[in-house]
């Protein structure tokens, strides 16, 4: 998973691994607690983690900002950096509940 973050952020050396791993952790970490507290992130959902660690990445620096502008060009920064993906997050869940309730079939 490093390695897709690596790549997405076009670094091919080593020295920010540390610091990658740190915000891919904290990522994971997140999404298994928004996913109601599981062990593993499930496969369907992996790919939210080197994106969501990219935008993180990007962000390093302007923590707790909320707007940025200069010279006319404005940035908005979203507090919930998972907000995007909340669909596919409740989708997933909604398929894994209608799972355990069991299907009724009528003949």
């Amino acid at each position: 998973m490093l390695s897709q973050v690596k790549q997405l952020l076009g670094i091919t050396g080593d020295e920010l691994d540390a610091q990658l791993g740190v915000i891919l952790s904290g990522a994971e970490q997140r999404l298994r607690l928004l996913l109601g507290g599981v062990d593993q992130v499930p496969d369907a959902l992996r790919y939210i983690l080197p994106e969501v660690t990219v935008v993180r990445f990007n962000r390093i620096g302007s923590e707790g900002m909320a707007a940025h502008s200069v010279e006319g060009e404005s940035i908005t920064f979203s507090d919930d950096d998972f907000a995007g993906y909340l669909r596919d997050i409740e989708a997933y869940l909604d398929e894994q509940t209608g799972a355990r309730r069991g299907r009724v079939r009528l003949l």
